[in-house]
């Protein structure tokens, strides 16, 4: 009788081992081997259990893709229908849920509000806030620096106080919407950071919205809440962490033609995402060419000419981005979350090229497909604001607030309108309400500002306490020096000699020929030629108080030298004053019973002299911080206007002077030239 052979594998020394076929069998000795081990015994081959293993793990392998690619299973719903048999409080259904089915350990017990006995003493988890919440501008930071000539003061800014040191691209063609038509810097600006590091679209995640509204942290039903809430459950615990985690995922943006590319879109992603971006855009660009169906191939093209337009600083390759954000959205396939983000970057970039008018219409397409998304509509009220509409946002921030009171951004807007509109003491609580909820995109100088001028004229102290407030959170130089727009560094101080200027061959110039000014302006004003116009900014208590300008933004405004020739004629000797970009010349007229509110100018680039033309003896004076002074005919004035000041004109008859503004003497020639107007 054979013996069978040992299945040793021979050594290096005895030649080659002995290696395992593609059947599992061993190939020492061929097919006679096998033939004669059969003969032998009487056993067929038999395969190996690493033959079996292989096997089973493919059809595995293979099993997964077929379910994935064909959506067989929604593993989120499977996930949300085990959450009904969360036995142990956690969250979610698990080993220790299970055995409680099973019978084979004690369900766990719990107390009114739904927490287990045996976690009495621990604290309920803390809310957190929604990141995914969209938000506007500058949007996006809660804690705003004060705005200075090195940052852009913010997207949201309403249109009477807009931001003039915001640079304004060259004309570009834009085939949808309107312009602005006064344009001044070519280069583009700083693109905003992204959010949110790289991560690949995954075609199985089927998460819910992931836009839902924040959960209200403020009672608007006037009944008092208590921390912890009798009639809460375990299952009221359990949608609430669904509720959360559902709030966390990331947006859907792949529709199912998108999946089948995902590899390919997810590469393209990647070389956009390490900076190499004109790659990143040939890639979008060829995916476009192949799929031009492909939503998401389309936004990756715009969000990489997006980028290269940073990077080139053109115009009309952002112009471009623009007009694929538009293509990827109106793709019949597009998901709502890609014309979410697709809109909502399209809105930005116009408001970034002085196209208002193009964001508002595109954010009022957002807000109608998607109408309880609050974010959106306080969006689209700042672009009303922005063209000039208050009374479009001031519409759109009243239905906010009808939805959800307590709407701190909303609130502070609306409060803004509302003192726009001569509404000072009802303007006060929508300003304080909103600025206390520190809601996103409150915590801005405007506000504090115009929450402590709000006060100060219905005879409130409390405005300096906004007022120092503003000034802790980086917004104002001091309670004092309230300016927004600024330049870092300059010295700062509320009054100046002529020595201290170093203007003093102007300040000379004109008390040396202030006589000759009066004939010339006093001319004018006899005439009544209506050169002279009632102020404009509502800085007035009372009285009467006119303005005839002759240089504004460092240019002159129109013929209005021609009434006044020896007056330009010696002014333009002078170009500290005739071309301060942030600064006027002017002359004032003020009659009897005037008084003009503390208030101080925008910027601190600048200080202003006065020229006493026609000043009666007792009765009028300025003040400046908290020294009053009063004016001399003949005799030059200067303070910072940047600081805060008051005027009464107290006098039996008018009062007349020339307003002269002249650059800071700190700044250096180059800031002189590339600061933008005010």
């Amino acid at each position: 009788m054979a013996q069978k052979k040992s299945p040793k594998i021979r050594s290096k020394k005895d030649g080659k081992p002995t290696a395992d076929s593609k059947n599992g069998l061993k190939s020492d000795g061929g097919a006679a081997a096998a033939a004669g081990a059969a003969a032998a015994g009487g056993v067929g081959p038999k395969t190996t259990m690493f033959t079996w293993f292989v096997v089973l793990a493919l059809l595995g392998v293979w099993s997964s893709v077929a379910v994935v690619y064909f959506d067989v299973v929604d593993y989120d719903s499977v996930i949300g229908k085990l959450m009904a048999y969360d036995r142990d409080g956690d969250g979610d259904f698990d080993m220790e849920d299970a055995k409680v089915l099973l019978g084979l350990k004690d369900p766990v017990t719990f107390e009114v509000g739904g927490r287990p006995a045996e976690e009495h003493d621990r604290a309920p988890p803390a809310d957190t806030q929604d990141p995914d919440r969209d938000r506007p501008a500058d949007t996006q930071d809660p804690g705003r620096v004060r705005p200075d000539d090195t940052q852009d003061p913010g997207r949201d800014r309403p249109a009477d106080t807009q931001d003039p040191d915001r640079d304004r691209p060259a004309d570009t063609q834009d085939p949808d919407r309107d312009r602005p038509a006064d344009t001044q810097d070519p280069a583009v600006r700083p693109q905003p950071p992204l959010v949110e590091d790289f991560v690949p679209d995954d075609p199985r995640e089927d998460s819910g919205h992931p836009y839902e509204d924040e959960v209200e942290t403020i009672d608007t039903t006037g009944v008092l809440v208590e921390e912890v809430m009798a009639e809460e459950t375990m299952e009221s615990r359990s949608d609430q962490k669904v509720k959360e985690k559902t709030k966390k995922s990331k947006p859907k943006l792949l529709n199912k033609l998108d999946k089948t590319i995902k590899v390919e879109i997810d590469a393209a992603e990647k070389l956009r995402k390490k900076g190499k971006v004109e790659e990143a855009l040939k890639s979008f660009e060829a995916l476009v060419q192949r799929f031009p169906q492909s939503p998401r191939a389309r936004y990756g093209k715009a969000q990489a000419e997006d980028d290269v337009a940073e990077k080139q600083r053109s115009n009309d390759l952002l112009q471009r981005a623009i007009n694929s954000y538009r293509e990827a959205s109106e793709l019949p396939s597009a998901t709502p979350d890609l014309i979410r983000v697709t809109l909502k970057r399209r809105a930005e970039r116009q408001q970034f090229l002085g196209r208002n008018r193009g964001a508002l219409l595109t954010l009022e397409r957002l807000v109608e497909v998607f109408p309880e998304d609050l974010g959106l509509k306080n969006d689209l009220g700042v672009a009303h604001l922005l063209i000039g509409d208050n009374k479009g946002a001031k519409r759109v921030y009243e239905e906010v607030l009808a939805v959800a009171p307590g709407d701190g951004f909303a609130m502070v807007h609306y409060g803004f309108i509302l003192k726009s509109e001569n509404q000072i003491a009802e303007s006060i609580p929508y300003l304080k309400g909103g600025l206390e909820s520190g809601a996103p995109g409150t915590d801005d100088g405007r506000f504090y500002f115009h929450l402590g001028d709000a006060l100060q004229r219905v005879g409130d102290d409390s405005a300096y306490h906004w007022y120092e407030l503003g000034h802790q959170r980086g917004h104002f130089a001091s309670v004092w020096q309230r300016s927004l727009y600024n330049v870092d560094g300059l010295q700062a101080q509320p009054w100046w000699t002529p020595q201290e200027t170093g203007y003093t061959d102007l300040v000379k110039a004109l008390e040396r020929g202030w006589k000759a000014i009066r004939e010339e302006v006093l001319a004018v004003l006899d005439l009544k030629t209506g050169l002279f116009m009632p102020e404009e900014e509502n800085l007035r208590e009372r009285g009467e108080w006119g303005q005839y300008t002759l240089w504004q933004q460092g240019r002159k405004a129109g013929d209005a030298c021609r009434s006044v020739p020896k007056t330009c004629s010696l002014l333009e000797r002078f170009p500290e004053a005739t071309n301060c970009k942030r600064g006027q010349i002017k002359f004032s007229v003020m009659q009897p019973g005037t008084h003009v509110w503390p208030h101080t100018g925008p910027t601190n680039c600048r200080l202003r002299m006065h020229l006493g033309l026609v000043v009666p003896e007792e009765g009028c004076r300025i003040r400046c911080t908290n020294q009053t002074r009063a004016w001399e005919e003949g005799k030059v004035l200067i303070f910072d206007d940047s600081f805060e000041h008051e005027v009464w004109q107290e006098a039996a008859s008018y009062r007349l002077i020339l307003i002269v503004d002249v650059w800071h003497p700190a700044l250096s020639a180059h800031q002189r030239q590339t600061l933008s107007p005010i």
